[in-house]
């Protein structure tokens, strides 16, 4: 079986760590999957929201350090197509951690066990976090002497308080599921038993939605933030376009009064 699982349900995109007994480290094939994972996610039009998650009690435990990192410094040769696919195409580790790929759709996080390293970088590129009480989260690398290289010296002090996010870039401790909804690292707290139901529960609310106008929200906040307002409300009015000249934005308000279910097509 597969050390990165990834299956179609509906309008919902199922990507799940599947190395258990490495703690679902991450291993230069899994980076490649996860690759191709989030490009068949971004182009077809029938998926509408991604859950990412792990089997066993670990989310991601970050990258494999007798793998991946070796690979990645050149401390090992190449020893097949996954790591040539790595070393050859630098745009596989992008789209693998979301960094630098453009993606609007939206990426909900089911956090079963420890996020580490690696596996708190992806993290901070989904959307909706729900975890589970046992949960913990740390940016290990500047104890190992490397940079948290996901995206993580870019994202986590937008996403969380300054001073919060370089506690924990600079000490590498872990923090607990507590603490992460504290600082607003995750959304909510949910039995481990209930965590995965809980994430489809929220993935199948968003796939109710309007899917062009659920990509164009997206896209605004993400693009419109840290700019400038006259800045972020151009971006805004580019979104509105797309929007309100689709099907589903007749079909919304008509539903509406017709007291029914609105059917979105995505046109």
């Amino acid at each position: 079986m597969s050390d990165l699982l990834v299956e179609k349900q509906g309008h919902v995109l199922n990507v799940t760590f599947n190395r258990p007994q490495k703690k679902n480290s991450v291993t230069p094939e899994m980076v490649v999957l996860l690759s191709r994972a989030w490009e068949q996610f971004r182009d077809d039009d029938e998926l509408r929201v991604a859950v990412l998650t792990g089997t066993g009690d670990a989310f991601c435990s970050g990258a494999d350090l007798g793998r991946l990192i070796p690979l990645l410094t050149r401390a090992r040769p190449a020893e097949d197509e996954y790591d040539r696919a790595l070393l050859e195409n630098p745009e596989v580790f992008q789209r693998g951690f979301m960094r630098n790929f453009e993606l609007w759709k939206p990426v909900i996080a089911a956090v079963n066990g420890f996020a580490l390293a690696g596996g708190t970088e992806i993290l901070q590129a989904t959307d909706i976090r729900v975890a589970s009480p046992t949960a913990s989260f740390a940016l290990t690398e500047v104890r190992l002497g490397l940079l948290p290289g996901g995206g993580s010296t870019v994202r986590l002090a937008r996403q969380v308080p300054y001073v919060e996010a370089m506690k924990i870039l600079l000490t590498g401790d872990r923090i607990t599921a507590d603490d992460a909804l504290r600082i607003g690292l995750i959304n909510e707290i949910v039995p481990a038993e209930k965590l995965l139901e809980r994430a489809q529960e929220i993935a199948q609310r968003i796939a109710d939605n309007a899917p062009i106008a659920v990509r164009c929200i997206k896209e605004s906040v993400i693009r419109g933030m840290g700019r400038p307002f006259d800045e972020a409300f151009a971006v805004e009015d580019e979104m509105l376009k797309p929007v309100m000249r689709s099907e589903d934005a007749k079909e919304g308000p008509r539903a509406f009064m017709e007291k029914r279910k609105p059917k979105f097509t995505g046109r």
